[in-house]
C-alpha cells in the first residue's frame, strides 16, 4: 500500500490562503458519515490501517492514520473534529487526541478503562478542535510502530505564510514486543494499561525512603505522599551525588530515524518559495528519543510551543522531547537556495531530517551521523520560554509533590507506585492546581497530562513565568513546577511520555469532579 505522508499540508502560501475546501469537505463527509453504519464505513473521517515501511531497504510492519487528504489531519481553527474513526489495522487501538483540551474525555480512549476499538469498528467523535500543532498517536505499544499523524489546527492568525509539518519518529525492525523483552519487560507491574506491561533497565536508582515502602499514604495537597520540604530535601541531596551514576538516554538501539517516514539518506524535500516566510511545525513522536532541532543557514525563532503561542526566541539549537512540539518560523533569504532541517538524538551523533529547497536548487546528500554528539537535554531553553498569554495570577487551591521514582526490576513510578497500584490526584473543576515534579532517577521524562495546557512557573526553587504546554522535560535532579486550572471533570492520565517508560507504570490520573 502507498500513500502520500503529510500531503495535505505540502502547499504553497497561494494555496493555504485560497479557502479552505478541502477542510471543510473532510469534516462535511465526517458528518455525513455519522448518520449511519454503512456510510461510516464507506467514508470515515479517519482510517488507520496496517501498512508496510521500507526503511534502508527493507521492509518492516507499520500503521498509519489516514485523513481525506493524506497523512492525519490538517484543519483552520474553528472547524470540529466531526465524524467516524474506523479501525481498518489488525490490531485493537486506542488513539489519543494529544493537545486537544476541547475533545471530552469520553471520546478519547486513552483513559482509565477507555477500552480499545477493536478491528474493522468504528468510533464516533466531534469536538472543536485545539488550535495548533498537536497530534494523535496510540497510547499502547503500536504507537512505536508509527501509530501516529499530525492534527494540526492553523491558528486565524497564522498570516501569510506557508506551513509544513515534520514529524519524528525513532524506529526499529524490531517489534515493541521484542524491544520488552530485551530491556527485560515482562507483563504485569503496568497493570490497567491493556496489557502494556513494563520495560526493564537499570535496577536500584530510587534512593532509600522513596520507594514504595517509603511514600506515606496522607500527603500534602490531598494524600500523595510525604509533604513537599520532606521531598525537595531529599530531590536536592540526590542531585548532590548520592545516587551515583550518571544521567544518561537512549536506552532503546534503533535502527533509524525518521522525519516524515524518511531518513536522511533519502529526505522529504519541500519546495519553498525564495524570500519568504516558513513556519516549520515539528512533532516529536518518538517514543523513547529526544531530538535537538537545528536549521543551518538559517535564523529560526520558535513561535509556539506544544501548539500553544510564546513569545518569540531565537536560538541555534532547540531541544524537543518526546510527545513536544515546537513551531519554528524562518525568513529563506531572496538569493534562495537548500536548508535541511535536522533532528539530531540527544547525547548522540545519529540525525535525521527533512529539506526546504528553492525551485533549481542544487541538493547535496546529507550525512545521517552528525561530526559531533550533541548533550543531554536540559532546561536552558525553558528557562527563556515565555507564554502570549500567560494564566492569570491566582493562589493555587491544591499543591502537589510528585515524585518520580525507578524501583529494582525497573518500575517506573510515581509517587512510589506504578499504574494499577496508582492513586489519582483528586481536584474539583476549575481549581488551580500545582505539581512539583522531582526526579531522582537517572533519566528524564518528558511528564503529559491529557485535556489540559499547563504553564511552567518554576524551575528548581526559581519561579517564573513561564510556557504554556501539555508535555514538559523533567531532567534528573532539578525539580519542575508546572500550574492550570482544572477542566473538564473526568479522569485524565498523567505520565511519562517515554512509551517504555510509560508501560514500566510511570503514570497515574488526574480526576476532576
Amino acid at each position: 500500500m502507498s500513500f502520500a505522508p503529510l500531503s495535505c499540508v505540502r502547499m504553497n502560501r497561494r494555496q493555504l490562503l485560497s479557502g479552505a475546501a478541502a477542510v471543510g469537505a473532510l469534516t462535511l463527509a465526517g458528518r455525513a458519515a455519522g448518520r449511519a453504519q454503512e456510510s461510516v464505513q464507506e467514508r470515515p473521517l479517519l482510517t488507520v490501517e496496517s501498512t508496510t515501511l521500507e526503511v534502508k531497504g527493507k521492509a518492516a510492519k507499520a500503521y498509519v492514520v489516514k485523513g481525506p487528504t493524506g497523512e492525519g489531519i490538517f484543519a483552520r481553527e474553528g472547524e470540529r473534529l466531526s465524524g467516524a474513526v474506523l479501525n481498518a489495522s489488525d490490531a485493537p487501538l486506542q488513539l489519543h487526541w494529544h493537545g486537544q483540551i476541547f475533545a471530552p474525555p469520553e471520546q478519547d480512549r486513552a483513559r482509565p478503562n477507555g477500552g480499545t476499538l477493536a478491528s474493522g469498528q468504528t468510533d464516533l467523535v466531534d469536538y472543536r478542535l485545539t488550535p495548533g500543532t498537536h497530534w494523535m498517536h496510540a497510547h499502547t505499544l503500536t504507537e512505536q510502530q508509527l501509530l501516529a499523524a499530525p492534527l494540526v489546527t492553523r491558528e486565524a492568525d497564522a498570516g501569510d505564510v506557508q506551513d509544513v509539518v515534520v514529524m519524528l519518529h525513532d524506529f526499529a525492525f524490531r517489534t515493541p514486543q521484542e524491544i520488552l523483552a530485551e530491556l527485560g519487560g515482562t507483563d504485569g507491574h503496568g497493570g490497567g494499561h491493556g496489557g502494556m506491561g513494563h520495560a526493564m533497565g537499570n535496577p536500584g536508582l530510587v534512593p532509600q525512603g522513596m520507594g514504595a515502602q517509603g511514600m506515606g499514604a496522607q500527603g500534602m495537597g490531598g494524600g500523595h505522599g510525604m509533604p513537599m520540604g520532606a521531598m525537595m530535601g531529599g530531590m536536592m541531596g540526590v542531585a548532590g551525588g548520592g545516587m551515583g551514576g550518571m544521567a544518561h538516554a537512549n536506552d532503546v538501539a534503533y535502527d533509524a530515524y525518521l522525519a516524515n517516514r524518511r531518513t536522511l539518506a533519502d529526505p522529504e524535500v519541500v519546495q519553498v518559495e525564495r524570500g519568504a516566510p516558513v513556519r516549520l511545525r515539528v512533532i516529536n513522536g518518538g517514543t523513547a528519543t529526544a531530538f535537538f532541532l537545528s536549521l543551518p543557514g538559517l535564523a529560526p525563532r520558535c513561535i509556539a510551543v506544544d501548539g500553544v503561542p510564546c513569545v518569540p526566541v531565537a536560538a541555534g539549537l532547540f531541544p524537543l522531547a518526546q510527545g513536544q512540539r515546537i513551531d519554528l518560523l524562518v525568513d529563506l533569504p531572496q538569493a534562495g537556495g537548500v536548508f535541511p532541517l535536522l533532528a539530531q538524538v540527544e547525547g548522540a551523533r545519529a540525525r535525521t531530517g527533512i529539506v526546504l529547497a528553492t525551485p533549481g536548487a542544487a541538493i547535496a546528500r546529507i550525512p545521517e551521523v552528525a561530526e559531533q554528539a550533541e548533550g543531554l537535554l536540559d532546561l536552558a531553553f525553558e528557562s527563556t520560554l515565555a507564554a502570549r498569554a500567560p494564566l492569570m495570577a491566582r493562589r493555587p487551591d491544591r499543591v502537589f509533590p510528585v515524585m518520580l521514582g525507578e524501583e529494582p526490576g525497573y518500575r517506573w513510578t510515581i509517587n512510589g507506585r506504578v499504574h494499577g497500584e496508582d492513586v489519582p490526584f483528586e481536584v474539583r473543576q476549575g481549581e488551580r492546581v500545582e505539581m512539583t515534579f522531582m526526579n531522582p532517577t537517572m533519566m528524564s521524562h518528558p511528564m503529559h497530562i491529557h485535556g489540559h495546557h499547563f504553564q511552567v512557573v518554576a524551575l528548581g526553587p526559581q519561579r517564573f513565568s513561564g510556557a504554556l504546554r501539555d508535555t514538559v522535560i523533567v531532567p534528573p535532579h532539578m525539580p519542575v513546577t508546572i500550574a492550570f486550572d482544572a477542566g473538564q471533570k473526568g479522569e485524565w492520565f498523567l505520565h511519562c511520555h517515554h512509551l517504555y517508560h510509560m508501560a514500566g507504570g510511570m503514570m497515574t490520573s488526574v480526576r476532576v469532579v
